[in-house]
This record gives C-alpha cells, sequence and structure tokens, in this order.
C-alpha cells in the first residue's frame, strides 16, 4: 500500500528529528573524551576544571529560556537548523582554549548553543508528535543517549591514535554534513503556530508544574551520575571496577527504557507509565539502600535507569500540550527547570551527606522518584486525549 503524502512527509521530518538527537548525542558523547586531555593540557585541578564544567551548564540555563521566544517568532524548524549551525562548531572552542578564562568562556558559548538546540529540537519532535497522533519522543531521547554512547567510544579510539583537533574537526564535519541533510525536511516554521507568529506567553501553573517534575527527574539523574560510584566505593567499600557498575547499569536501563517507552506507552498511556517508572525507581533505589550491599546497590542504581528513561520526554509533551499557546516556550520552562535540577542535585546530595551520611541523602532520591510516581496523573495531556491511555 502507498503511503499518502502526509505520511511520507511525517517520515521524513521523523529522520530528520531523529538526527538532529542523534547529532546531538554524539558531540555531547565526543566532548567527553577530550575533558582529561583538556585538564592535562591547561595544568587543571578536580575544582578549577569542576567550575569550566558548570559554566557549560549555565550557559545551557541562561539560553534555553530565550529558545521559546525565537521559537515563537521564528517555528522550531528554522530555529532547529540555524542553532546547528551554531552547536556543531561551538564543540570547537573548548578543544582550543589556550587558557582557564578562555576555557570557561568557551564552554559557556558551547552549553548555550547546546541548550538551544535541545528546546528547538523537542519543540519540533513534540509538534511532529502530535500531527502522527502516536508516541514518538522517548525513541528520540533514545536516540540521544545511543549517540553519546558511539560519540564517547569513537572518540575514545581515534584520541588514542590521532591529535585532538583532529577528532573534534572530523566530528564536526561529519555531523555537520549530516545536519544540513537532513535538516531540511524539518516543518517549515509557519507550521508550529498555524501560520500566525505569535508572542511567548508567560509560564502558566500547569507548565511549572511540568518543570517541577522535571527539576525532581533530573535531579536525580545529576546526584546518581555524581554519587553513585561514591557510595559503592566509599560507603560501601565496593572495588573500583564494582563502583563504576552503579552508573553503567543506570546507563544501561536508561538507554533501553527510552528505546522501548514509546511502545509501553501507546499501550497504557502516560499517566500509567510515569506512576510505575516513579515507584519502580523509588521502591528499587529504596530497596538497594536499604540492604547496602554492592550487588543491591548496583541493581538499587539500575531501577532509577528505567524509571526515570521516559520522564523528561512525556513532562516535554505534556508541557508543550498543556501550554495552549506556543509549546516552544512551555518546553523551554521544562527544561530551564529540569536542567537546574540536575546542577542542583549533587551539591544537595553532598551537602545532606556531610550533616547525615551518604546513604541517608540519597534517600532524598528515593521521595523525589515518589512523588513523580504520585504525579503521575497529571501527566495524562501527553497523550492529546486525557485518558489514561491513548486510546478511550
Amino acid at each position: 500500500m502507498k503511503l499518502s503524502e502526509h505520511a511520507r512527509r511525517a517520515r521524513r521530518v521523523r529522520i530528520a528529528v531523529s538526527a538532529a538527537f542523534m547529532a546531538g548525542g554524539v558531540v555531547i558523547g565526543g566532548w567527553a573524551p577530550h575533558i582529561p586531555l583538556v585538564k592535562e593540557r591547561l595544568g587543571l585541578g578536580p575544582g578549577l576544571l569542576g567550575a569550566a564544567l558548570l559554566a557549560m551548564a549555565m550557559g545551557a540555563v541562561v539560553a534555553m529560556p530565550t529558545t521559546g521566544l525565537l521559537i515563537s517568532r521564528f517555528g522550531s524548524g528554522p530555529v532547529t537548523r540555524t542553532a546547528s549551525l551554531i552547536f556543531v562548531p561551538a564543540f570547537l572552542l573548548p578543544v582550543l582554549a589556550p587558557n582557564l578564562p578562555l576555557l570557561i568562556a568557551a564552554l559557556a558559548v558551547f552549553g548555550a548553543a547546546t541548550g538551544i538546540m535541545d528546546v528547538a529540537m523537542n519543540a519540533h519532535a513534540v509538534h511532529l508528535e502530535e500531527r502522527m497522533g502516536r508516541p514518538i519522543m522517548s525513541s528520540f531521547h533514545g536516540l540521544f543517549s545511543l549517540g553519546g554512547l558511539v560519540g564517547a567510544a569513537v572518540g575514545g579510539v581515534m584520541l588514542s591514535y590521532l591529535d585532538p583537533m583532529v577528532h573534534a574537526v572530523s566530528v564536526c564535519a561529519v555531523v555537520f554534513v549530516g545536519l544540513s541533510l537532513a535538516l531540511r525536511h524539518l516543518f517549515p516554521g509557519t507550521a508550529d503556530t498555524g501560520g500566525r507568529r505569535e508572542r511567548m506567553a508567560l509560564p502558566n501553573l500547569a507548565t511549572l508544574g511540568f518543570g517541577a517534575l522535571a527539576f525532581l527527574s533530573l535531579m536525580s539523574e545529576g546526584a546518581v551520575l555524581d554519587w553513585s560510584a561514591v557510595y559503592l566505593r566509599e560507603t560501601l567499600g565496593a572495588e573500583a571496577g564494582v563502583a563504576a557498575a552503579g552508573f553503567a547499569a543506570f546507563s544501561a536501563t536508561m538507554a533501553v527504557g527510552r528505546l522501548l517507552g514509546d511502545a509501553v506507552r501507546a499501550r497504557i498511556g502516560a499517566a500509567a507509565l510515569v506512576r510505575g517508572s516513579g515507584f519502580v525507581a523509588a521502591a528499587g533505589l529504596g530497596t538497594g539502600l536499604f540492604v547496602a550491599t554492592p550487588t543491591a546497590a548496583v541493581v538499587g542504581f539500575a531501577c532509577p535507569g528505567i524509571g526515570l528513561a521516559n520522564l523528561v520526554p512525556i513532562l516535554f509533551g505534556a508541557a508543550g500540550r498543556a501550554s495552549g499557546r506556543a509549546a516552544g516556550g512551555a518546553i523551554a520552562t521544562v527544561a530551564t527547570l529540569g536542567y537546574s535540577g540536575f546542577l542542583v542535585g549533587p551539591p544537595l546530595i553532598g551537602f545532606v551527606a556531610e550533616v547525615e551520611s551518604l546513604a541517608g541523602a540519597l534517600w532524598l532520591l528515593v521521595g523525589a522518584c515518589a512523588v513523580l510516581g504520585l504525579a503521575a496523573p497529571v501527566t495524562r495531556v501527553a497523550d492529546g486525549n486525557g485518558a489514561d491511555s491513548p486510546q478511550s
């Protein structure tokens, strides 16, 4: 059976959006193996390197709110294409930075470009999901995770044999050509607003609520990233390889969860998926902390991976549908609050650990995941029909 023109167009746009997410992951993953090289080249200690890396996250948080305004004015397709022209070459800036001040500036620019690209391509993905009438958001985020793994793995191999600049330029060239071919198939700017150039609306209570849930989700993700290995090594006395297995298990289950998430959501609906995800994450991590053995902890950290995998894609979709007007502005708000949680999570755990213990501090994540499960009914709007399942 021949596909209709509408279906063919949607398929081309889906390939284009998939390329954007995959490319974003490849570039971010490609930056990871450069970090120790930059540290060594500039003679930075852990504290100074941490401050520099924080600039990247802060650049993203500052740029994200303005992206909603750009999308309201020009549309998510043109903003995604333009952002890619900045995002890809911005990867070269920290690799070239000759000193700490310029490294901080370079990472701030790279982070800002990353934030704009992230919000714009998610807004376009929400618009495409609405047109297709079925869940597709999690698959895009799964491709981003896959791209990160590919970028880091290829970068690790190439940097063993090649000069860092050769690797960085190669990544930029391949990604730039790929995006140039793919992104021309995105919807035009008028598709976001039906031909109207809307003014950006202030966030409403629904959008702020979804942002608060994204804050809890990414706060938990950031805390597992920074503290899982420390907990296994210092609290439970695990060997270095076992300590690393905590975050590896978290990453693996998150990637699998995102790749399977759309099919699960299509069967049971967004609210049921969020409810089960939140409670699985809370119960699994809580059990791992309670048993307090290395094996239990690794399994415990795997549970938030599967539990948190689909929350941000669903929250972006819910915000885009509940905004009433400009999806780009709503997604920008949710993304900004979410990334703020990613920044706040690790130091919050560290502060509580100083007062209590690291094990006690990690129970905060159990509570955050439980709240996400309890708040699941508000995500029904992500399915576009107010039902607990996509089909009533």
